[in-house]
């Protein structure tokens, strides 16, 4: 497609296959225009005062606060997610944008002791930023990146993924209704290899934050390679969730389900490789089926729907390929007719290096692989190419200290599976990806360190 022509974008329903929107999508001069404007509105937002900065962004954070329940409705429809995944997607957007007002005044640079004069600091804002969301979680990842950059005096233009770009258009919205600067945060949807790519071109973007498979992570940092841009990748994962002999065995199977069927297994933290310690293998397995087939699937607006559809035909049709009809396991079960629809699946007797088990499937497919000891524990997690999360079950306490630090992966969890909170450091080792985003650090990921040094002595006689 050439690049100066124009195309739409139909936005489905992935739990009725029926269209709910159709939008523009951006081609390389509106990237352009885009890119442009942002760099007149970031001159005159970094020359406010940190303060107002900081007021302004509060009130986008209550801005959608005001409208949370729309927010999630609107993410329900577009993106096929569970209505209480949802809304809590949409309060983290606000919380993220809290967090990161809170670090505006707190942005601070340093006084170096030197010889014969004052050394210090200076953290200054990159300029424009473009930051390209992921469809798998549409609003909290695309204020990953959005909320710390403008807090740190940026503008951003945002890139939603085609699938899923009507939150990120109506969260635009609201950042005017709040009052933020005109053009200082827009919303770019398109296709990927025309938008998406023409804003990484683009020599007025400072910063690419890209969220989405390893494959194409690679393209965008080959592309930022040319003019040195730099980049946050956050990619692909293939998590372990390693469950000892020692460990709590029913809690561990009861939390075990919702590790990868959360969002239909859409996510990169998603715990795919359940790996048990021998000697408790079997009884492991007794417990886990009934988690797994009493996990709910069926229509995403229902409050009382566990898990959605996955968010397109052919996201579906990748998920069926990793899958023999006939090969052994559990099933759980799923709605039939139209929607996106696959049911939970727990795959044992699997080889390790076969490709369900290897591969990033993304969505509702785990395996179960047996290990002997602490030590094969470490070994079969550690055997991938991806790093990004996994979780340890032990009563152990040295036993969790010891293969948290041998297992390499960004976050880590201990008796639970949690991954991701906004004011701790999130990203991964290997090929899940480069830097870290949220957390206390956030901020500075978008700025650059400038020294200056002041003589104290005065000019040579």
């Amino acid at each position: 497609m050439s690049q100066r022509q124009q195309y739409e974008l139909d936005v489905l329903n992935p739990a009725t296959e029926e269209v709910i929107a159709t939008v523009p999508g951006a081609v390389e001069a509106d990237a352009d225009t885009a890119v442009r404007r942002a760099a007149r509105a970031q001159e005159r937002w970094a020359a406010l005062a940190p303060g107002e900065r900081a007021r302004l962004l509060r009130r986008f954070a209550v801005t959608v606060d005001e409208h949370q329940e729309e927010l999630a409705r609107l993410e329900v429809r577009e993106a096929g997610h569970t209505v209480g995944n949802a809304r809590w997607e949409a309060g983290n957007v606000r919380d993220l944008l809290d967090y990161a007002a809170g670090g505006v005044e707190r942005l601070t640079g340093r006084q170096i002791p030197v010889t014969g004069g004052l050394d210090v600091t200076l953290l200054e804002p990159l300029g424009v930023v473009g930051v390209i969301a992921p469809w798998n979680f549409p609003m909290p990842i695309a204020a990953w990146g959005t909320a710390p950059a403008l807090a740190a005096g940026n503008a951003v233009v945002l890139k939603p993924a085609e699938t899923t770009p009507l939150t990120a258009l109506r969260l635009a919205e609201l950042a005017l209704e709040a009052g933020l600067p005109e053009h200082l945060f827009q919303v770019l949807p398109g296709r990927g290899d025309i938008a998406g790519e023409a804003l990484v071109k683009h020599a007025g973007v400072a910063k690419i934050v890209f969220t989405g498979s390893t494959r194409v992570g690679k393209r965008i940092m080959a592309l930022c390679a040319d003019q040195v841009k730099r980049v946050t990748l956050e990619l692909g994962g293939k998590s372990p969730n390693l469950v000892f002999a020692d460990a709590d065995i029913e809690a561990a199977a009861a939390a075990a389900p919702m590790s990868f069927l959360d969002n239909s297994g859409q996510d990169c933290c998603a715990r795919t490789r359940i790996l048990v310690q021998r000697t408790v293998y079997d009884r492991f397995l007794e417990l886990l089926t009934p988690a797994v087939e009493s996990v709910t699937v069926g229509d995403p607006a229902d409050e009382k729907t566990d898990m959605g559809p996955l968010i397109s035909r052919a996201q579906l049709e990748r998920v069926r390929s990793y899958v023999d009809a006939d090969a052994p396991g559990i099933r759980g079960k799923a709605p039939e007719g139209p929607g996106f629809w696959f049911p939970p699946t727990v795959l044992t007797g699997v080889d390790p290096h076969a490709r369900v088990a290897a591969e990033e499937v993304f969505g509702p497919v785990a395996v179960v692989l047996p290990f002997d000891d602490e030590t094969d524990a470490v070994r079969l997690a550690n055997d991938t190419e991806y790093g990004l999360s996994g979780s340890i079950w032990t009563r152990d306490v040295g036993r969790a200290l010891r293969v948290s630090q041998a297992v390499k992966a960004g976050n880590l969890s201990v008796n639970s599976h949690s991954s991701v909170r906004y004011w701790t450091p999130f990203g991964g080792f290997k090929q899940s990806g480069i830097g870290r985003e949220l957390g206390p650090d956030a901020l500075t990921a978008f700025t650059e360190t400038k020294n200056v040094f002041i003589s104290t002595e005065g000019p040579a006689q």
